[in-house]
């Protein structure tokens, strides 16, 4: 797999009928090594290691409805109310981010009410901070460490 703009982790990958699968530290289980489940994982390693997010605030690959429409998400770390801090979009490293991914997450973001959003595709990483109030969101360098969320 290809070397992403993330710090370097270690994973636990297996060989099984030809597929190689890595170990995802939320979902306890091997999943199939693909290009854009190869940036999930190291987003998910990102928010524990380097954000300090505990593994009990973060799902990963879930089913939301957005206008009447299954859709999953990558990425969503909780607040320990239960509501969403941060919505995470992932894409493989060879689809380019575009306004278009900026829109998905966006429609994601009107049923999920995240607070913040982090588009990556393992080399270009994006973060917004909502402003509900005013419709829009604001680019940040990086996202909050945990222990500087209020």
């Amino acid at each position: 797999m290809l070397k992403l703009n993330f710090p370097t982790y270690t994973f636990r990958f297996k060989n099984s009928e030809n597929k190689v699968s890595i170990f995802d530290e939320i979902r306890k289980k091997f999943i199939i090594l693909t290009p854009e489940e190869w940036v999930r994982q190291h987003v998910v390693h990102y928010l524990i290691h380097e954000k300090k997010y505990p593994k009990s605030l973060i799902n990963v690959e879930k089913v939301l409805t957005v206008n009447g429409l299954r859709k999953r998400y990558d990425v969503v770390v909780f607040n320990s109310d239960g509501s969403i801090h941060i919505l995470v979009e992932c894409k493989a490293p060879d689809v380019k981010i575009s306004q278009a991914t900026f829109d998905q997450i966006a429609r994601y973001n009107m049923t999920m009410q995240a607070r913040f959003l982090n588009v990556t595709n393992g080399l270009n990483h994006f973060y917004c901070q909502m402003d509900f109030e005013n419709e829009k969101y604001q680019f940040l360098q990086n996202l909050p460490d945990y222990n500087n969320i209020k």
